[in-house]
């Protein structure tokens, strides 16, 4: 909906909320304690024009609000997992201010994992591993979309992968391999079908992180890109809950130093490892029966 104060500026779509509410969470379940910890941004629509137009805040829900309400729920219902910690939100957004139509909450979930060998059961460690993310949109229509992800999934190939047969141009300079490293930080989201109460969401994303790294490691690659089109086609083949998958993967160069200069030869042992500038690819692939919903990813 547009909103009009003058003939010539327009009042276009707003959302407004708290981002990168920090939020750790401890179940004591008596001697065994379970650990979430997230980053949590709300972002909230609705009847808002008038706070813009006018300054007039009567519908205006504040962000501090917002902000309590994160930690209030978490004490009040505890935080299974992210994806059921998002709707939870969501709905409580939608069903106690009356001026809020559409609600959208973004998690980020870290690892934590309990200490190998420790007797007791409430010892963790920050695990290395990628960040699990959730992204949820809710209206007040009952209509929501449930996307869950991950970034900065680290992972590596010594071998299985090729780039040649490429186009060259005046300034091309990159020579042709059957031989490389490949490694990407992988960042994936996929959209599910239906935000159905009976999905295990840890279970289902486990699935995925697997189908994404099994992917990975089974494809001989000639391209990044067709790594990436193997990665998505493995998580949508092995979940019919998924339909729609997008995936970024920078190309972490792995450059062989070359050692003749210290009378060494170098059979792709020793490299490099740039970080900038890299390579980028991005695609997304879906199911053919499932609509697109390019909403559910802002």
């Amino acid at each position: 909906m547009l909103y009009q104060r003058s003939s010539s500026v327009v009042l276009g779509p707003t959302r407004y909320g708290k981002a990168e509410v920090r939020m750790v969470h401890v179940s004591r379940n008596g001697a065994e304690h379970a650990l979430k910890d997230l980053t949590v941004s709300v972002a909230l629509c609705g009847d808002q024009a008038e706070t813009h137009l006018t300054g007039d805040n009567a519908k205006v829900l504040t962000t501090d609000a917002q902000k309590n309400a994160v930690y209030a729920l978490a004490r009040q219902h505890g935080v299974a997992t992210a994806e059921e910690f998002a709707v939870l939100l969501t709905r409580h957004f939608l069903t106690t201010c009356p001026y809020i139509s559409h609600a959208r909450i973004a998690v980020e979930e870290y690892a934590w994992d309990r200490i190998p060998g420790a007797e007791s059961r409430h010892s963790f460690v920050r695990g290395g591993r990628e960040v699990r993310t959730v992204l949820v949109h809710a209206d007040v229509d009952g209509r929501r979309t449930i996307v869950s992800g991950l970034t900065d999934l680290v992972v590596l190939n010594t071998a299985g992968s090729e780039f040649h047969g490429f186009y060259k141009d005046e300034y091309t300079t990159l020579a042709e391999t059957t031989d490389r490293v490949l490694a990407t930080a992988v960042d994936a989201r996929w959209r599910h079908t239906e935000a159905t109460p009976d999905v295990d969401w840890d279970k289902s994303y486990a699935r995925a992180r697997a189908a994404l790294m099994t992917a990975f490691a089974d494809t001989h690659s000639l391209s990044l890109q067709q790594t990436l089109y193997a990665m998505g086609e493995r998580l949508l083949t092995q979940d019919e809950r998924i339909a729609e998958v997008r995936l970024t993967l920078p190309n972490r160069h792995h450059f062989a130093v070359d050692l003749a200069p210290f009378g060494l030869s170098n059979d792709n042992e020793v490299f490099y490892a740039a970080d900038r500038p890299y390579g980028l690819i991005e695609g997304t692939l879906a199911r053919g029966d499932a609509p697109a919903d390019p909403g559910a990813w802002e």
